[in-house]
């Protein structure tokens, strides 16, 4: 960089000395109060008004402003360089004429002249005022986006703002998030002023400020519900190990205790279920089966089918099929109203399960003359697949209750 120095000129425009000195106090309050350092607001803000001075007084003249850190005067400088031959009187002067001001002057250099036009304060005023107020307003942006972004995946207490559309607006208290119709709830009818516990999926930083994405349907929304309400998941002492659900419906939740001495069922239910029940009101009469994990998936799988009781478990793990025997009159229990509960536990457990009655087992072994549990008759048609969830993403599975 060029070295320059400064030659004589008009006294600054500014403001009187007094507004001055405020408006640098006022900078400095709003480092305390936002955080935003004085020094970063003065560059702006000079910046801003190099732009306001051409614009205001139509010239193409290099210029640098400059905002006094101790007296709050404006002062505008014209640079031209110091050459030999001069060709445009606006951005150039001679040696000659640059050392009648120093003679220290060198081609090359750089000569700075105050033009500070008397009417300047004014223009300055606006112009330092909004960049100041548009600082303050990212500053803000900046602070809510690091807020909410670290709480991705965590849940917040909101207010129900107002619909727009199939959209609900959420009140989070600093800003506002969206709670779109594919995260809502079937059937949940959500009115303006009504509190709720909602899960952030998503913080995306965007040039109108943060925007942030809610869920009532995520897994992992209960989860973080039995967090609060079970001091043992919190504690660590009980593991969620994998949720599935169907929103609004029926979810399952398998757990395991780090404690021989602790059930983990039973703590998530609590005395007269009183934990678990504290999160189906938060989900609207979500029902939810709350079962032991395993690493046993024989146990497992008989565990997820729950409330149904399994009489014997075969598993063919080379196509990922468990083939289920319950008794006659729990069939339909084991299935589930169309279909629910066996699905449910075939996403838990990660296995498709084939559910057959004790009749139909020995109608099958009557027809094949072979033991064991026979073919299934129809094919694919009892086999209840999984939907395979990627483990740690949105769809994984995560707690809920009964």
């Amino acid at each position: 960089m060029t070295p320059s120095r400064q030659s004589g000129g008009r006294k600054p425009g500014g403001k009187p000395k007094g507004a001055n000195l405020d408006f640098i106090q006022a900078l400095a309050q709003i480092e305390d109060e936002k955080g935003i350092p004085v020094a970063a607001l003065m560059e702006a803000i000079e910046m801003a008004l190099v732009s306001a001075y051409r614009r205001n007084f139509g010239t193409s003249q290099n210029v640098r402003v400059e905002l006094d850190a101790e007296t709050g005067e404006f002062r505008v400088f014209a640079l031209r360089q110091v050459v030999e031959e001069v060709t445009d009187h606006r951005v150039e002067v001679s040696l000659e004429e640059a050392r009648q001001t120093d003679p220290a002057f060198e081609i090359g250099d750089t000569l700075e002249t105050e033009v500070t036009p008397r009417e300047f304060g004014r223009i300055a005023a606006q112009t330092a005022k909004q960049v100041v107020l548009q600082r303050i307003r990212e500053a803000e942006r900046g602070v809510i986006f690091e807020e909410f972004s670290s709480r991705e995946g965590d849940i917040v207490t909101g207010v129900v703002q107002r619909q727009e559309g199939r959209n609900y607006f959420v009140n989070l208290g600093k800003t506002e998030a969206v709670l779109g119709p594919s995260e809502q709830m079937p059937g949940e009818r959500l009115r303006p002023g009504e509190r709720l516990k909602v899960y952030i999926v998503e913080v995306r930083k965007t040039p109108k400020g943060p925007q942030i994405f809610l869920s009532r349907t995520h897994p992992g929304l209960v989860k973080r519900l039995f967090e609060l309400e079970v001091p043992e998941i919190h504690d660590g002492l009980v593991e969620i190990k994998a949720i599935t659900r169907e929103p609004g419906s029926r979810a399952k939740v398998a757990v395991a205790s780090r404690d021989p001495n602790v059930d983990p069922v039973g703590a998530c239910v609590g005395a007269k279920g009183v934990r678990v029940q504290a999160v189906v009101r938060e989900l609207k009469g979500e029902k939810i089966d709350i079962i032991p994990w395993s690493d046993d998936p024989n146990e497992y799988v008989g565990n997820a089918l729950r409330p149904a009781k399994v009489l014997e478990t075969v598993l063919e793990p080379a196509e990922k099929v468990a083939r289920v025997v319950v008794p006659d009159y729990q069939l339909s229990l084991a299935i589930g109203r169309e279909g629910q509960n066996a699905r449910l536990a075939a996403k838990l457990t990660g296995w498709r399960i084939d559910i057959k009655s004790e009749l139909q087992v020995l109608e099958a072994r009557e027809v094949t003359e072979e033991p064991g549990l026979g073919e299934s008759e129809g094919g694919d048609e009892d086999v209840y697949p999984i939907e395979p969830q990627v483990e740690g993403g949105p769809a994984q599975g995560e707690g809920k209750s009964d």
